[in-house]
């Protein structure tokens, strides 16, 4: 079964073609990057705009990439919710003209979903029950995988995202968007134990995360520091807080594992990239005998491989749309994949 998977959740437009769920015929993946690195982060009305421009192009390419036609694909799959309202709205529409126009079955996926089915790509032997982190710029869930399309989120940030907290910071620090990458690359020139930054805790929810407070941190560090004339190192502030990150991240998601004695763990989006985080959750790992799924580095950010991937099983499981189909700017993953 072929599939021709539409992502366009936040700043990245993205079609691919992938057959039977895990073989990717193509990923044509087109960046906003530049355009955003202006104004320090996402600018939602110019990542609409963007998409507008570029989606269809993109999906041409991906259907020559795949040496097919869209009269040689059996389904069309786009990403619905959560993401940036504008942004979904130019993928949904385009996705449903193409469903209507090819009489093809048009499957809603969920983004969360998709970045947890991107493991299955690579990791033919990944099956679930399995424990899966998910870590990206929106979003930061610790997930029971029951099966391929059900879900229990053990645990949720309860404001900020891991990824956002990094690029925020990053920002601080004095480092161009997308933050992230470059705080990761400065992580490697400094020193862990330059500062101490807290480890917010949420209570009565052991499984939850906080981030807001640490972003807060750096803000006044960075300026008192600033009022009285000094200057920090970039190195040693970077690598300071992706280690408290890492930590926060990895002492979470151990403690469910070992709670429910999960076995397999998967760790997906964005910040799934970063060196720091894949190398504690390697070690964390390896001290406690869990096997430990990580993405090809291609897959980790947004993609519409991973759409197209989640879309097959969504499929298999029934899940289709029609043209009353919307976008959705806020949905808990367990509210439409727990039942």
């Amino acid at each position: 079964m072929k599939i021709l998977a539409i992502e366009s959740s936040c700043d990245e437009t993205a079609c691919a073609v992938v057959e039977d769920g895990t073989r990717v015929l193509s990923n044509v993946v087109a960046t906003q990057i530049d355009a955003h690195r202006l104004y320090g982060g996402v600018v939602p009305e110019i990542a609409s705009r963007m998409h507008s421009e570029s989606i269809y192009a993109v999906a041409q390419k991906a259907l020559e990439d795949a040496n097919c036609t869209l009269n040689d694909t059996d389904a069309v799959a786009v990403t619905y919710a959560p993401g940036l309202i504008g942004a979904l709205l130019v993928g949904i529409s385009f996705a449903k003209g193409l469903a209507m126009a090819a009489g093809k079955p048009l499957i809603p996926v969920h983004h969360i979903a998709g970045h947890i089915a991107a493991n299955y790509i690579s990791h033919s032997d990944l099956k679930p029950p399995y424990l899966c982190l998910v870590i990206s710029g929106g979003n930061t869930n610790i997930v029971h995988v029951e099966d391929y399309t059900k879900f229990t989120v053990l645990g949720r940030t309860r404001d900020d995202a891991a990824g956002e907290a990094l690029d925020k910071a990053a920002r601080m620090i004095g480092f161009e968007y997308p933050g992230g990458k470059y705080i990761d690359e400065a992580a490697k020139k400094g020193d862990s134990t330059a500062f101490s930054f807290p480890h917010p805790k949420v209570a009565g929810r052991e499984f939850d995360f906080s981030f807001s407070g640490l972003k807060t941190a750096v803000v006044n560090l960075v300026h008192n520091a600033q009022q009285r004339g000094e200057e920090l190192s970039q190195c040693d502030i970077a690598a300071s807080y992706q280690k408290t990150v890492c930590d926060i991240l990895v002492q979470k998601t151990m403690l469910a594992a070992d709670r429910y004695g999960f076995k397999k763990l998967s760790v997906v989006g964005g910040v799934s990239a970063n060196s720091g985080v894949r190398s504690a959750m390697e070690k964390a790992c390896g001290e406690r005998g869990i096997k430990l799924y990580l993405p090809e580095l291609k897959y980790c950010g947004d993609n519409a491989a991973m759409i197209g991937c989640q879309a097959y099983y969504d499929h298999l499981a029934g899940r289709r749309a029609d043209e009353s189909l919307n976008g959705i700017a806020t949905l808990p993953l367990d509210s439409i994949y727990g039942e």
